[in-house]
């Protein structure tokens, strides 16, 4: 800070000194003919010593943002002729501008990050792709102040190599213009005449070349792609939608209910992952270990404790009953009615129109549209550890069948992966009866929350009975006189943990093969590889949900469902880019950890400037009264300002609780607005409120407060 003052101060000090002497009075157009014949006869005495002092002056005026380049420039043709002057008028204004952007990065950037983390951010992303374009366009047209260019680009992480060569191309042509008036510089009276209104236009007509030449280049490059492909003339179908999971549901119900012809593929079950294996499934067996562990637990609410007495097979039953309730709302039958053209089957792209259908009965057929969408999912990723195969395993897509065939919960049941999935199935599963044992290794459970909210779920799963073994990492299975083995190693030493069943819970991978992207080269590296608007390497071919990322949640497959849709059916009108500022999620852990924005480690890596809001439920009414007085709610804010940059909440109904918070930061209000929000008594929700009533309590205005005591003093006389 001490640096940025001093630089600061020497700037002013320059500014100051520059108007003190009237030294603007010579970078005028009078001001320069008056001095014309003194400059020249300085000239022809000391040529070097006036092109180097004339360089500089250049340089500093420009750097220091001071009124007098454009006369500075007219000077250096009517000083030195147009070649020699061009060549220091365009060297000294570029390294001057540079000089400019450097100091207003140095002085503003790190304040305005700051104050501004999510808005900078996606000006540095836009800057990075494309933000020598938008410079190179912006130096060809004079209307926009250069002094205040360079300011505002200083502020974003454009490199300051590439600022500088494309401001010495962008600007030659404008200080050619300069220049070569320069050359007459007595048939000059005002900079009017060298700007005229005419060449102002014929400078703006030159920006927009920069614009259609990427328009060109965009159709250039769209037309290499399609190039070996032969367009159908017409298409059975607006549009097609590979996989019936969360992502292509909803697009297939967007294009269906905005009249489109759109047919929705799929191989497997209608609902996806979600439905049939994850998130339906894992909070069904939830459900049923909370009610067991609260039987256990009976005195928290006044009643005996005693042991919950139960059929593992009927706890399973009832998991495939609720898929099976829910199932109708996915149903082939549903989205017909709805218009969708669903059909059972494997889909293969064979070009980027036609998709060929492998139906159950072994026909094939194919169709055409003018989009696709592909939205296959992902898959339970198996590490491939020596023996895993052979000694068996089980994951969050198998378990459920498998573990539907069991009389009891698996005795020694190991799971493999401390994240969210494998988090839910350890507590649930150790509440139902199994000996468990979670393996991670990282040094912690849920890496990617806060410390305290990982430490806060390591006690809530030991609590339940699971035995969390972290930096512990897995090595080989080995099956040892017919027992099951997983090897681990833990500070270079060995250990082999028994088990009846290994779950796979590490992370989940995206179904990539058999659908024909390799064919057509589409893009992949882990996942597709898409733009902004979800198209791939073929833009009427589109990709959503966990097959795309960045996030995989059933929430946000839906969220680019939508997109996919409207880009795939009106993109040759009008495109819209992802929105992924408000992304919340939520471990269905007991109690529940959900969370929206940044956390508090993730602030402090971004340099932001914060402070933190805590409400702990022990305080709330309700949760006293529900005898659930563990958890907290943590605010992000930035200092001293009440907008919300990131939430965690870790109680009961943690997941309904975040949504207040997630329309508050979508819509930008801060905690003032919530506190101003009437909740009813008493609820979860009064947790949020409270949580604001601690911001402002910490932000109250002293001072005022100290003189309306006074105030009140003196009104009781």
């Amino acid at each position: 800070m001490f640096k940025k003052i001093v630089l600061l101060l020497i700037a002013a000090s320059l500014v100051g000194l520059f108007f003190h002497f009237d030294l603007h009075q010579l970078l005028t157009l009078e001001g320069l003919k008056g001095s014309m014949n003194d400059f020249s006869q300085l000239r022809e005495e000391s040529p070097l010593l006036v092109i180097g002092g004339f360089f500089l002056l250049y340089v500093a005026v420009t750097a220091l943002s001071l009124p007098g380049a454009a006369i500075l420039t007219i000077a250096s043709g009517a000083l030195f002729g147009i070649v020699e002057g061009l060549i220091i008028a365009s060297f000294a204004s570029s390294i001057g501008a540079t000089l400019a952007f450097l100091v207003s990065r140095y002085l503003l950037r790190d304040s305005i990050k700051q104050r501004f983390p999510e808005r900078l951010a996606a000006i540095d992303a836009g800057i990075e792709k494309e933000g020598g374009f938008y410079l190179f366009t912006l130096r060809l047209v004079p209307i926009f102040p250069f002094f205040l260019i360079n300011m505002l680009m200083g502020v974003t992480a454009f490199k300051s190599w590439t600022f500088y060569w494309v401001s010495q191309v962008g600007m030659f042509l404008g200080t050619f213009v300069y220049v070569n008036a320069g050359t007459q510089l007595a048939q000059i009276d005002s900079l009017s005449n060298i700007l005229s209104f005419n060449l102002i236009v014929s400078f703006a007509l030159l920006g927009l070349f920069p614009i259609i030449a990427k328009g060109i280049v965009n159709m250039i490059k769209k037309r290499r792609v399609y190039s070996k492909w032969t367009k159908p003339a017409k298409f059975d179908r607006n549009m097609i939608v590979i996989g019936a999971g969360a992502g292509g549901l909803v697009t297939s119900y967007i294009a269906a209910a905005v009249k489109a012809k759109v047919t929705l593929i799929e191989a497997g079950e209608m609902g996806g992952d979600c439905l049939n294996y994850g998130c339906v499934p894992s909070k069904a067996i939830i459900k049923s270990a909370k009610i067991a562990q609260q039987i256990r637990n009976a005195h928290h609410y006044g009643l005996e404790d005693s042991t919950p007495e139960f059929s593992f097979k009927k706890v399973m039953a009832r998991v495939h009953q609720v898929v099976a309730d829910i199932a109708p709302h996915d149903s082939v039958e549903r989205y017909t009615n709805l218009g969708v053209d669903v059909v059972k089957g494997y889909a293969k792209l064979v070009d980027p129109w036609t998709v060929e259908i492998n139906h159950p009965d072994g026909n094939i057929s194919r169709l055409t549209a003018r989009s696709i969408v592909i939205a296959t999912g992902a898959r339970p990723f198996v590490p491939p550890l020596p023996g895993i195969e052979e000694v068996g395993y089980v994951t969050s897509d198998t378990l459920w069948d498998e573990f539907a065939k069991l009389d009891t919960a698996p005795q020694k049941l190991v799971v493999l992966g401390g994240g969210p999935i494998g988090s839910e199935l350890a507590q649930s599963f150790a509440r139902l009866g199994s000996q468990v044992t979670q393996v991670e290794m990282a040094e912690r459970i849920m890496i990617k929350e806060d410390l305290e909210v990982s430490e806060f779920a390591t006690q809530a799963l030991q609590k339940s009975g699971v035995n969390i073994l972290t930096s512990h990492q897995a090595l080989r299975c080995e099956l040892r006189d017919g027992k099951k083995y997983l090897i681990v190693k833990h500070q270079e030493q060995e250990l082999a943990l028994e088990y009846d069943q290994l779950l796979c819970a590490v992370g989940r991978s995206a179904r990539l093969s058999g659908y024909g992207l390799e064919e057509l080269g589409i893009e992949t590296n882990r996942t597709i590889v898409t733009n902004e608007y979800l198209e791939t390497l073929y833009p009427n071919i589109y990709a959503a949900g966990d097959i795309v990322g960045p996030y995989q949640f059933t929430h946000v497959a839906a969220h680019q469902g939508w997109y996919a849709a409207v880009n795939g059916l009106f993109g040759h009108l009008k495109k819209f880019k992802v929105d992924y500022r408000v992304i919340p999620w939520t471990t269905f852990i007991d109690p529940e950890v959900a969370r929206v924005g940044i956390n508090e480690y993730e602030a402090k890596q971004q340099g932001i400037d914060y402070e933190v809001t805590r409400f702990d439920f022990a305080e709330l009414d309700r949760a006293i009264t529900d005898s659930a007085t563990e958890g907290f709610i943590k605010v992000i804010t930035p200092k001293g300002k009440d907008k919300i940059l990131g939430v965690t909440v870790v109680s009961e109904h943690a997941g309904d609780l975040i949504a207040e918070f997630v329309l508050a930061m979508k819509h930008g209000l801060g905690l003032n607005k919530i506190l101003g929000t009437i909740h009813s008594y008493p609820t979860w929700a009064e947790g949020n409120k409270y949580a604001a009533g601690e911001w402002k309590r910490n932000h109250a205005p002293e001072t005022v407060l100290r003189w309306l005591e006074k105030y009140h003093t003196w009104r009781r006389g």
